[in-house]
């Protein structure tokens, strides 16, 4: 490209009289162009601490009213560790928290050092922040809904920029992936005003918008035409700060594929939520991580044609598939191969479960009047269903367990997240406490649930040398709770203290802040 420039402007001056003094000025005209040329070519890897761990700012006005305990020398005091490793918890330490991290721990009966304040967790246990892995930053609408489950189009997106933060901070997730993005320049500001101290909130790996193919029922997505689209629109935001990208259901092979490469030359990841695209298919183009478990893969449904959707969604799949198959196990096989990760998101699919029942009243209580509404019809007509649908689900569900389990023990990595979306069934923060609760009703130990929750996240991330557990020089990211998660998993929702940056915040100023707001703004 540069010899052709050369070309172009020898014939566009003449060749006559070009000496040594024409030859130098043609090359400072040319150095721009070049350099644009070059940097075009060789795009930067994004520095992911960095970007999603800036340095600690001091909370300003609008978060001073959430902080219980300003950033200092702290000391939990008999306190019992669980540190996300899947480690046993050790019991009745003293964690020294200096400034933004994690200074220490030492048996609960040693004399504190110089300078520490105190506090009294005895009978209390901390756990590391959670990481959500799929926690997104707005409720879906349905305007005019009906007790028969009808609406009027478009589906519409609201954003809660406001109420969503705040949740997700109050219930213990410290960071966040936002895992697809209706309004990426909303996102990346409010990540920049948590990160500057300006509004309360967790570190946010701010997620580009859907990469969605033609047909999306979303009016809100842009609809790529062709790979070239895929490649640009890659481009554009990983210019504009995002730190990873979401494939969504109509998605072609080759646009996956073109946003795969555009997104893996800045050093960045994909996930996806696929339909038109299988799960082998996506393994063998590159793609990172799979949402929503093995409930969207598409590879055994009857009328799956190339780079289409089908009408099922992955439902025969999924009915079809267990861990003792062949198809099962050679899917999981070729994932743990090809070092793609899983995303669980067990609460958004509880309908299918025989724990699904209606959301406690605390939860209720943060909806908007319209919201709730809109949540108990869409319950009832789950309740609605009949004897052979629940069947189905109750068969799709315990495939969807035994899949995660078995996906774990091949050696996959399994991150957890609760997809908060639209029918108030799983709200920010809630969702991601309920998420690490159904991992061990599927199975898994309450310790290796806090480090699916925890320290996996953290790890898909690049960040596990910053967050993710509780060990000496990591980010004093942690949760403070009354109980013993490590025995009895559904303590992690009595939490007293949420530390991030080693600042304590109130969850329940935090609530009270959005309290009837959820699902308005």
């Amino acid at each position: 490209m540069i010899g052709q420039l050369w070309l172009a402007l020898i014939n566009q001056k003449g060749t006559a009289g070009i000496g040594p003094k024409e030859e130098t000025n043609m090359i400072v005209e040319l150095m721009p162009i070049v350099a644009l040329l070059l940097s075009a070519a060789t795009p930067v890897n994004v520095d992911m601490a960095a970007r999603i761990l800036p340095a600690a700012t001091a909370p300003g006005s609008a978060v001073k009213p959430f902080v219980k305990l300003p950033a200092g020398k702290l000391a939990l005091v008999h306190v019992r560790v669980i540190d996300g490793t899947g480690k046993a918890a050790q019991q009745d330490r003293t964690l020294l928290l200096d400034g933004g991290k994690i200074a220490g721990i030492v048996p609960g009966g040693d004399a504190l050092p110089a300078g520490y304040r105190a506090i009294d967790a005895g009978g209390k246990s901390v756990i590391p922040g959670i990481v959500g892995m799929h926690d997104h930053q707005y409720y879906i609408a349905r305007p005019d809904l009906t007790s028969d489950g009808k609406s009027d189009k478009p589906l519409l997106v609201p954003q809660m920029t406001f109420s969503s933060p705040r949740m997700y901070l109050a219930e213990g997730v410290t960071t966040l992936r936002s895992t697809g993005s209706v309004e990426p320049y909303t996102d990346l500001n409010t990540k920049q005003m948590i990160d500057g101290g300006m509004l309360p909130g967790p570190h946010m790996d701010v997620t580009g918008p859907y990469l969605e193919g033609g047909g999306s029922p979303f009016i809100q997505m842009h609809q790529l035409v062709d790979a070239a689209d895929a490649t640009r629109t890659v481009n554009f935001w990983a210019d504009q700060g995002v730190t990873s990208f979401k494939a969504y259901m109509d998605i072609t092979r080759d646009e996956l594929k073109a946003a795969i490469e555009a997104a893996h030359a800045r050093g960045l990841k994909v996930t996806g939520h696929l339909c038109s695209v299988t799960y082998p298919e996506a393994a063998m183009l590159g793609i990172d991580d799979l949402e929503h478990g093995f409930f969207v893969n598409t590879q055994l449904d009857p009328d799956k044609v190339p780079d289409v959707c089908p009408k099922s969604y992955g439902d025969p799949t999924l009915a079809a598939m267990t861990p003792g198959s062949g198809v099962g196990a050679a899917l999981i096989k070729l994932l743990v191969e090809r070092h793609v990760a899983v995303t669980s998101t067990l609460p958004v699919f509880e309908d299918d479960a025989p724990t699904n029942g209606i959301l406690p009243q605390r939860q209720l209580d943060l909806l908007t009047a319209d919201a709730r509404t809109d949540y108990l019809y869409l319950h009832a007509l789950e309740g609605r269903r009949s004897v052979s649908s629940k069947a189905e689900g109750a068969k799709l569900w315990a495939n969807e367990l035994a899949m995660e389990r078995a996906f774990v023990s091949a050696g996959g990595m399994l991150l957890a997240g609760p997809d908060p979306t639209g029918d108030g069934r799983v709200l920010p923060g809630f969702g991601d406490q309920r998420e690490i609760e159904l991992l061990v009703a599927a199975g898994f130990s309450p310790i290796d649930a806090i480090r699916i929750g925890t320290l996996n996240g953290a790890t898909y991330l690049g960040l596990a040398d910053r967050i993710g557990s509780i060990e000496v020089g990591k980010d004093a990211d942690l949760v403070l709770v009354a109980g013993d998660p490590s025995q009895k998993i559904t303590d992690i929702e009595a939490i007293e203290t949420v530390f991030k940056d080693g600042v304590g915040y109130d969850p329940e100023a935090l609530l009270a802040s959005v309290r009837g707001r959820y699902g308005q703004y």
